[in-house]
């Protein structure tokens, strides 16, 4: 199996990234997501790389080269210091159709990003964040 991955699960404390995370609204959305994530996964979150809070993973195969291979994780989230990025909320069909469901967010290559919780519907987020942990092995899209 080649990859040439950077980003992999670490051994970082979750819970120590988001108490640093700013503004302090960042950290409280963040608190928020990790609650709600853990809560809807059954997963314990899991760092990858100095900035993605994971939940589960997947397997890909990269479609432009079969022999790049790597995981992820099915889902996640980062409270970057400009907006939350939320991932694999888009990367399943069914997902991708509940999106324009959530609320307020603007989109990224492999992530939605939202200014704060309030701007969506945290109902829909565990909808589309269950949608993300049926996520099998599979070219990465």
């Amino acid at each position: 199996m080649a990859t040439s991955q950077k980003t992999l699960p670490t051994d970082a404390d979750v819970h120590e990234f988001i108490a640093a995370a700013t503004p302090a609204k960042r950290r409280t959305d963040g608190e928020e997501l990790e609650r709600l994530f853990s809560e809807v996964t059954g997963e314990k979150p899991v760092m990858w790389g100095p900035s993605i809070v994971g939940y589960g993973t997947y397997t890909y195969v990269s479609p432009s080269n079969p022999k790049n291979t790597g995981i992820w994780p099915k889902t996640g989230f980062s409270p970057r210091k400009a907006q939350l990025s939320i991932y694999g909320l888009k990367d399943l069909p069914e997902g991708a159709e509940l999106l324009p469901e959530l609320g307020k967010y603007t989109e990224g290559m492999g992530c939605v990003y939202v200014r704060k919780l309030e701007d969506i519907d945290l109902e829909v987020l565990r909808r589309l964040i269950t949608i993300a942990m049926t996520r099998t092995d599979q070219s990465a899209g």
